[in-house]
């Protein structure tokens, strides 16, 4: 359902856009420790204290917070993260998100106003792209 809300018509460049949805979600009141490992798309509201290993789609939302490594297959961060992020394939960093640690993909989007502090490693031929975020998400 949550992908349903982020489709918009487009060319689908973005890694919401064909994601038929989420199946793990970390409610905005909840906060996980330890190791988190799995194969679903996930929506993290909340707070994570522990290492990610995910090979499916991280949603970090714009409340949620990530202390720890993380590596996923794509990733969309509006939150803020505490440690080094690898996304095998893209990773897009929204206006809000706040990232202190090294980013490693293959393709990496950020918007105007989101901040990194760290190193930041893409792969051969690809350059950052940057863009203004237009879209506005839909209220609750």
């Amino acid at each position: 359902m949550i992908g349903s809300l982020f489709r918009r018509q487009n060319k689908g460049r973005r890694v919401l856009d064909e994601l038929p949805g989420f199946g793990t979600l970390v409610g905005s009141n909840t906060c996980i420790s330890g190791e988190f490992e799995g194969t679903d798309n996930c929506v993290v509201n909340g707070v994570v204290e522990g290492n990610c290993n995910l090979d499916g789609v991280l949603l970090l939302s714009e409340g949620g917070r990530w202390n720890g490594s993380i590596t996923a297959q794509n990733a969309v961060v509006s939150g803020t993260i505490e440690g080094d992020i690898t996304i095998h394939m893209k990773l897009e960093l929204t206006p809000t998100a706040r990232i202190y640690g090294t980013i490693s993909s293959a393709m990496i989007a950020i918007a105007s106003g989101a901040i990194h502090e760290g190193e930041m490693h893409i792969e051969k031929g690809s350059d950052v792209i940057r863009f203004e975020e237009k879209r506005v998400s839909p209220e609750p």
